[in-house]
């Protein structure tokens, strides 16, 4: 496991419990104690988390909302997902970011990685999320400018939609869009649970140059409440390794490439 990966395992860990021990970090990541200090010392460093004696918790309230955010099951290949993700991303880049499990690990990562130049005046990365907990995850790195649409927040998922909202993203213009859902269907498309949600997260990938959904293996063949798009309307599917052979020539015939994490980029 790298140091990347380690902090945003990290961060994961103290999102979803409040607080760890260098105990509980030298047991799970199997580092020693001095590794797990320096990687606490290097997250409190950036406002990330709050040292405490022999361990570290959630820094401020925005990691306590009313409701976590709860990553569920398949936390592993969410993980392997935002690795590869993240390198999707060029330096510079407008980056629209939906709500979700899986796009809360990936802010996490993009969070942990390491700053520019310090003479660069200039954020590397600029995000529009309307997921406020991910805007709250990136807003105390000086590498990353936050841009939040605005309108009414969803308790379930910490977005915002709404007219305001939709209005707002037909104003900007996106170099890249990952849109994390909750089902992948060869014929019904990209859908989620949401309605509103699924307009605010349609006008965020029209908005964009080119776009992905994001989801892990277990959402591929399931079907939810409303569909976003058609599968061929995106630019590609990244899903985790565990995608089967039946399931991606399924997905392509339907015209979209797929994108195993830790595998090879479907032709």
């Amino acid at each position: 496991m790298t140091r990347t990966d380690r902090l945003s395992v990290i961060l994961e860990l103290i999102n979803e419990r409040a607080s760890v021990t260098v105990e509980e970090l030298v047991d799970e990541l199997k580092v020693s104690a001095a590794t797990a200090r320096r990687d606490l010392d290097s997250l409190a460093e950036q406002r990330l988390i709050k040292r405490t004696h022999g361990g570290a918790q959630s820094y401020s309230e925005s990691f306590d909302l009313p409701l976590r955010y709860k990553y569920g099951q398949h936390s592993d290949a969410k993980r392997e997902i935002a690795a590869y993700v993240s390198g999707l991303i060029p330096s510079g880049s407008i980056v629209g970011l939906s709500g979700g499990t899986t796009m809360t690990v990936l802010a996490e990562r993009l969070a942990a990685q390491s700053e520019p130049e310090p003479d660069s005046n200039e954020p590397s990365l600029t995000v529009v999320t309307n997921a406020i907990n991910i805007a709250s995850l990136l807003v105390l790195r000086p590498r990353v400018k936050v841009v939040v649409p605005g309108g009414v927040v969803r308790s379930r998922s910490f977005e915002l939609t709404g007219p305001f909202a939709e209005q707002t993203l037909t104003q900007m213009s996106l170099d890249i869009a990952f849109v994390g859902v909750n089902a992948v269907h060869a014929v019904d498309g990209a859908m989620i649970h949401d309605d509103e949600e699924a307009r605010v997260n349609r006008v965020m990938t029209q908005r964009a140059r080119v776009s992905y959904i994001v989801a892990d293996s277990s959402k591929i063949g399931e079907r939810a409440f409303v569909r976003i798009g058609a599968l061929a309307d995106f630019d590609g599917f990244v899903t985790d390794r565990r995608i089967t052979d039946s399931q991606r020539s399924e997905l392509e015939d339907v015209g979209v490439k797929v994108i195993g994490a830790g595998g090879d980029a479907a032709g």
